[in-house]
């Protein structure tokens, strides 16, 4: 899936980020791969935030149906909505990677992604409740047709093989949302079947499309998306659990039982973030079957970290009797979805760069000693917070050590050399 063909650097005008005096409507060219200081834009910040309103709104009917015992339904029905969240914003992700050129046309179709996702979001409760996809299916069917308009607004000024791939993304992508207005007709229970096979075809456009060619897409610029996502998933999961432990605290005065969970909730998603941006992951992203992988694997990443949020709600309701399920399964809603993130963080990211069985096991043992920690009833998430932090120290204590190993082994290597030069220099004297 590597490419043969990947677009040079460009230092053209349209091909780096807008400024005074520039042409409102401008030419879609790909950007360089080699762009130096390339961040992310401001409306690519402020697609993030709208798009994380729709992931509020998951969590919520989450927290809903885990607490009302239909964890089986609920479970089912946050990944379908967050698939669709989730893929509609890495498609623009990488899009906009390769091709933003933040003209008229372009800020205007952004914004309409902006709107469909809001619609989306708006029907998300009818979703979860009434199981009425209508509101959730026309808004995915909004963002998805405003990026089949950016890729055929691609491939007008692509040529040859860059030209044959901006075709393959819009002619499959258009052709998927036909596939999901069975969500509309089909009985509840091919639902999810459904929507296993239409994810595979999604999935499938990308892998295809880029048979080739490979899109010219900014590792840096890649990482950085992702990296800030997980910040916003990870801050809408603190503000969850702050805005349920405060209601709790007025409405039973029950700040006691309360503490355990703020604190190891806490500690939680400040250990969340530490493992996440421990080592940069841009220097990994090369080819298209790494960056494939990497970008597909954050579906757990986000999923995981905003259910966590939504686990922490469920606990606190369960402790103030609120939640019909028990202290057990409140507390599996917390280090399952925290287990899970450890374990996904480790298989995409820690694991290329640790060095030796010691630092590559930390991650996959303390998953392991969170999900231990579900038995441990009202306790649960505060051990589960106190395992991440001692994760986070283990880790660094070994990295401390190896960097230290490393340098006394260098510096070992540099003062025999020295002294064999001397003696060879003592010796012809």
């Amino acid at each position: 899936m590597t490419s043969s063909s990947t677009p040079p650097a460009s230092s053209s005008p349209s091909s780096s980020a807008s400024g005074a005096g520039r042409a409102p409507v401008r030419r879609l060219v790909a950007r360089g791969r080699e762009e130096i200081h390339r961040v992310a834009s401001p409306l690519e910040l402020f697609f993030d935030l709208c798009f994380v309103v729709a992931v509020a709104q998951a969590g919520v009917q989450l927290v809903h149906s885990v607490a009302e015992a239909h964890a089986a339904e609920g479970i089912v029905n946050y990944a379908m909505v967050f698939f669709a969240i989730w893929w509609a914003w890495m498609n623009f992700t990488w899009f906009a990677s390769a091709y933003d050129n933040d003209d008229v046309p372009y800020r205007l179709v952004t914004l309409v992604q902006i709107a469909g996702v809001l619609v989306l979001a708006a029907g998300v409760t009818r979703a979860f409740e009434d199981h009425d996809w209508l509101l959730v299916v026309l808004g995915y069917i909004i963002m998805r047709l405003a990026m089949t308009a950016q890729w055929l607004r691609a491939a007008r000024t692509a040529t040859g093989a860059e030209r044959v791939t901006a075709l393959r993304y819009a002619g499959g992508v258009a052709l998927c949302q036909i596939g999901w207005l069975g969500l509309l007709v089909l009985p509840e229970l091919a639902r999810p079947w459904l929507f296993l096979v239409m994810a595979i075809a999604e999935l499938s456009v990308p892998v295809y499309a880029e048979r080739g060619f490979q899109t010219s897409w900014h590792p840096h610029h890649i990482a950085e998306r992702y990296g800030l996502f997980t910040i916003i998933v990870l801050g809408e999961t603190i503000l969850a659990a702050t805005v349920a432990v405060k209601s709790a605290v007025d409405e039973n005065d029950a700040l006691g039982e309360l503490l355990p969970i703020a604190v190891g909730g806490l500690l939680i998603v400040f250990s969340a973030w530490w493992v996440y941006f421990t080592v940069p992951i841009h220097g990994h992203l090369r080819s298209n079957k790494e960056s494939f992988l990497w970008g597909y694997g954050h579906y757990l990443i986000f999923a995981s970290a905003a259910a966590i949020g939504a686990g922490l709600e469920v606990a606190v309701e369960e402790t103030v009797h609120k939640a019909h399920i028990s202290t057990l399964a409140a507390s599996a809603a917390v280090t399952l979805p925290t287990a899970l993130y450890l374990l996904s963080v480790w298989a995409l990211h820690a694991r290329h760069y640790k060095v030796g069985t010691a630092q590559q096991t930390v991650l996959p043992l303390a998953a392991l000693a969170v999900v231990m920690c579900t038995f441990l009833g009202h306790w649960a998430v505060l051990a589960a917070g106190l395992v991440t932090t001692v994760t986070v120290a283990a880790g660094v204590i070994l990295t401390t050590r190896g960097h230290l190993t490393h340098h006394d082994h260098k510096a070992h290597a540099t003062h025999t050399a020295n002294d064999s030069h001397g003696s060879r220099d003592s010796h012809g004297s």
